[in-house]
C-alpha cells in the first residue's frame, strides 16, 4: 500500500503518504503495516551521515510497535471494529517516517540534509508526536502486558527529544562560516572543507560531483514553484561543492566518470542539446516555432528581431512572417524528461550562480583564478584536470563562461588543446573552448590569439574524433561574427575538415559539421568554396544513408542554399539529387524537411529549368505532394508550393501546344514570394 513509484519522483523532504482507503479490509491493513514496520526496522544497517540520533530513536520506537502489530496479527488480543481506523492513522504515518529515512540515508544528499537539520529533527518530532496520539485513542482489550506495552510506546513518543545533534550543529556553522568567506571573496583553507566533506564521508571526486547533480536537480524542481524559497541557498551549497570537487581531488574516478558524464549528456535517450535555444545556447524558457519550422526561446528571438533582423538565425532564410508558435509539444517533453527551466519570464538557470546567491558568484571568480593557475602552471594531470573542470562549468552556465573569460582562460587552452599528445587533454580543453566561443567577448579573443588556425587543425588532425567534433562546434559559434566566417572560409582545409565529420563522425560531429557549414555559407564567397569541395555529392550519398531526422533537415538546408546560385543548381542537378529530393518530399511527416525540399527545388526550377522541370512533371505523386502542402503546411511552405505548381502546369500547357522545353527566368516567378 505503500506508494513506490514516489520513490522516483518526490522531492526530498516531501512526503507523499497516502491514507489507506475506507473499505481496505483489517488484515490487509495490518498485514501492509508491519511491512512498513519492518521496512523501517531495516534501516539498522544503513549508514546515518546525519540526523543519527533521531533517526535510531525513531527506529527504536517502531520496533516496539512491530511486536505489539504483531501480537495484534497473532489474534491474541479482542479489539473493537474501530481499532481499524487507530492503525490506518499508524499506516500513514509509518509511511511519512519511510520516506524521513530514506531522505536521511541518501547517498547523494549529505549537504542538503545536514544544512536541513533543523528542519529534519522537527519531522522526526511530529511524527513521533503523531503516534503517541493515534495510540492514545486506540481502543485496546487484552492482557495487561500488551497493554503495558502501548502505553510504554506512549510514554516514549511523549518523553523523546529531537534535536539538532551537537557534530551536526557544528559541522552547519562550519559549512555557514565558508560561505560567508566566499561572499567577502576569501578563498577558504582546504583543511576546513576537507573537514566538512570527512564529516559527510565524501571521499572522492565521484561523490562530490553526485552531490553536485543532486542540488543541480533541486534547483530545478524550486524554480517551478511559486515562492522559489530555497534557489539561492541551494546555490550557494553547490557552489561551495563544486569549489570542493575542483580544488580537493586530484583526479577523476574513471569509470565513475564516464557514467556522470554519460547521464549528463543523454536523459532517457534524449541528448539534452536538442532542448537548448539555437541563439542562446541555453535550455530554452518558453520555446517558440517561426515560420521555418525551427525553435528558439521566445525571448532569444524577440531580441533578434528587435535587432532588425528577419531572417531564420539557423538558416539565414528571410521570414515571410514574424509570428510566434509556442512549440507545446517540446514543452510537454521537457517536462516529462525533468530538463527543468524556470517560469515564462523568468531567467535561465545557471548552474554555479543561482539567484540571489553572492557566495555562488563569489566562489565562481576564486575558482576560475585557481583553474587557470593549473592550466598555467600545473602537471600534465593538472592541466587535464582542469580543463576537464572548465568544460563542465562552461557547459550551462553563461556567468562561468565570463569569470573564466575574465580569468585569462583561453590562451592556456589554445596552447594545452594544439601541444598536448593526451587525447583527454585534447578534447577537454577542445571542448571548453567550444563552451566559452558561445560568449560574445570569448570569439575576439581566440581569433587574437590565433585559435582559429589552431581549431581547424584539431578539426582536420585531432587525436580523437570527440575533438574534432568539439572542434566544428567550436567554429560554429565562432562562425557567427561575419568577419570570422569570412576568415574561417580563407583557412586551407576547414571544409575538407568539416566534411571528413559527416563522412566518419558520429552524429553530434555530424550535426557539428553541417551546422557549421550552413554558418559558412552565409558568406558570400563561401559558395564557391563549398562546391569546390565536392560537398554536394558527400551530401546526397548522405541524405540516402541516415535516418535522422535533423541531419536530413540540415542537409537539405545547405543544398537549398546552393542551390540559390547558378553554379549551385547545376552542381546539384548533375549530381543526380532530384529523384532523392522528391522521395524526401512525398515520404518525410517533417514541416522542416518538406519547406527545404520545396525551397530547392522552386531554386532549381529557376536556375536550371529546363533539366528539372521536365523531371518533375513525369512525377505524378510529387503534385500530391505539393497540394497537401499547399492545404496544411506552414504559410511559407504554402506559397512555395503554390509557385512550384504553377510552374509545373506552365509547362504542361506549353507541351499540350506543341512546345519544347520551356526555359524559365528568375524575374518570371520571384513576384510569387
Amino acid at each position: 500500500m505503500l506508494n513506490k513509484s514516489d520513490a522516483f519522483t518526490r522531492r526530498i523532504l516531501n512526503f507523499p503518504a497516502i491514507r489507506p482507503c475506507e473499505s481496505v479490509s483489517f488484515s490487509t491493513l495490518l498485514t501492509s503495516l508491519i511491512k512498513i514496520g519492518h521496512n523501517i526496522c531495516d534501516f539498522k544497517s544503513r549508514t546515518f551521515f546525519t540526523n543519527k540520533k533521531n533517526a535510531r530513536n525513531s527506529i527504536r520506537l517502531i520496533e516496539t510497535l512491530v511486536v505489539f502489530l504483531e501480537e495484534i496479527r497473532n489474534g491474541i488480543l479482542i479489539f473493537d471494529d474501530s481499532i481499524l481506523l487507530t492503525l490506518s492513522e499508524l499506516h500513514f504515518i509509518f509511511q511519512k517516517v519511510h520516506f524521513l529515512l530514506e531522505d536521511c540515508t541518501k547517498d547523494d544528499a549529505k549537504l542538503w540534509m545536514l544544512m536541513k537539520s533543523e528542519k529534519v529533527s522537527t519531522h522526526f518530532r511530529l511524527l513521533t508526536r503523531a503516534i503517541a496520539v493515534a495510540l492514545d485513542v486506540m481502543p485496546c482489550i487484552g492482557f495487561d502486558e500488551v497493554q503495558e506495552l502501548v502505553e510504554f510506546v506512549k510514554i516514549q513518543a511523549l518523553k523523546a527529544k529531537f534535536e539538532v545533534e551537537k557534530d551536526d550543529r557544528r559541522f552547519m556553522r562550519r559549512v555557514l562560516r565558508i560561505l560567508d568567506h566566499f561572499e567577502c571573496g576569501i578563498a577558504p583553507k582546504s583543511i576546513d572543507l576537507e573537514r566538512v566533506l570527512e564529516y559527510l564521508k565524501i571521499r572522492s571526486w565521484f561523490e562530490c560531483n553526485k552531490e553536485v547533480k543532486f542540488l543541480e536537480n533541486e534547483i530545478g524542481l524550486e524554480c517551478l514553484t511559486a515562492e522559489k524559497r530555497d534557489v539561492g541557498f541551494l546555490n550557494s551549497l553547490m557552489a561551495f561543492l563544486i569549489y570542493c570537487r575542483c580544488t580537493l581531488f586530484a583526479k577523476i574516478d574513471t569509470v565513475n566518470h564516464n557514467i556522470s558524464q554519460q547521464s549528463c549528456d543523454l536523459i532517457n535517450g534524449l541528448n539534452t542539446d536538442d532542448f537548448r535555444c539555437p541563439i542562446s545556447l541555453e535550455i530554452m524558457l518558453d520555446p517558440v516555432t517561426v515560420s521555418t519550422g525551427h525553435t528558439y526561446d521566445r525571448s532569444s528571438i524577440l531580441k533578434w528581431f528587435k535587432s532588425g533582423n528577419h531572417t531564420c538565425p539557423k538558416t539565414g532564410e528571410k521570414l515571410i512572417s514574424i509570428d510566434l508558435v509556442p512549440n507545446h509539444a517540446l514543452k510537454q517533453l521537457m517536462r516529462k524528461n525533468r530538463i527543468f527551466f524556470p517560469q515564462s519570464g523568468g531567467r535561465n538557470h545557471e548552474p554555479s550562480t543561482g539567484e540571489g546567491s553572492v557566495a555562488a558568484e563569489q566562489s565562481m571568480a576564486l575558482l576560475a583564478t585557481f583553474l587557470v593557475t593549473k592550466l598555467v602552471a600545473g602537471t600534465n594531470e593538472d592541466q587535464n584536470k582542469a580543463a576537464y573542470e572548465i568544460r563542465l562549468l562552461t557547459k550551462t552556465s553563461i556567468f562561468n563562461r565570463s569569470c573564466l573569460v575574465e580569468s585569462d582562460s583561453i590562451p592556456p587552452l589554445l596552447d594545452l588543446v594544439s601541444s598536448s599528445s593526451n587525447p583527454e587533454a585534447q578534447a577537454n580543453s577542445m571542448a571548453g573552448l567550444m563552451n566559452l566561443s558561445k560568449f560574445t567577448k570569448s570569439k575576439r579573443i581566440v581569433v587574437e590569439n590565433d585559435g582559429l588556425e589552431i581549431i581547424v587543425d584539431v578539426l582536420r588532425n585531432g587525436i580523437k574524433i570527440e575533438s574534432r567534433q568539439h572542434a566544428a562546434g567550436a567554429l560554429f559559434y565562432l562562425a557567427s561574427v561575419e568577419e570570422y566566417r569570412r576568415a574561417i572560409g580563407k583557412i586551407p582545409g576547414v571544409i575538407h575538415g568539416l566534411m571528413g565529420l559527416i563522412s566518419d563522425g558520429q552524429d553530434r560531429g555530424k550535426k557539428n559539421a553541417l551546422v557549421t557549414i550552413l554558418g559558412l555559407l552565409m558568406y558570400p564567397e563561401n559558395h564557391w568554396r563549398v562546391l569546390s569541395s565536392g560537398l554536394v555529392p558527400l551530401l546526397l550519398d548522405f541524405l540516402t544513408s541516415t535516418e535522422r531526422e535533423d541531419l536530413i533537415i540540415d542537409s537539405l538546408a545547405i543544398l537549398s542554399t546552393l542551390s540559390e546560385k547558378l553554379d549551385g543548381a547545376m552542381a546539384i542537378v548533375s549530381a543526380g539529387t532530384l529523384p532523392i529530393v522528391m522521395e524526401i518530399l512525398c515520404s518525410s511527416k517533417s514541416r522542416a524537411a518538406n519547406e527545404y525540399c520545396i525551397s530547392l527545388l522552386f531554386s532549381l526550377c529557376v536556375n536550371d529549368g529546363a533539366d528539372v522541370v521536365p523531371v518533375l512533371v513525369k512525377n505524378s505523386s510529387l503534385m500530391v505532394a505539393l497540394y497537401s502542402i499547399l492545404t496544411d503546411g506552414t504559410p511559407r511552405s504554402s506559397k512555395k508550393a503554390s509557385s512550384l505548381i504553377r510552374i509545373l502546369h506552365a509547362f504542361n500547357e506549353k507541351s499540350s501546344y506543341g512546345g519544347g522545353s520551356m526555359a524559365l527566368s528568375q524575374e518570371q516567378y520571384v513576384h510569387v514570394w
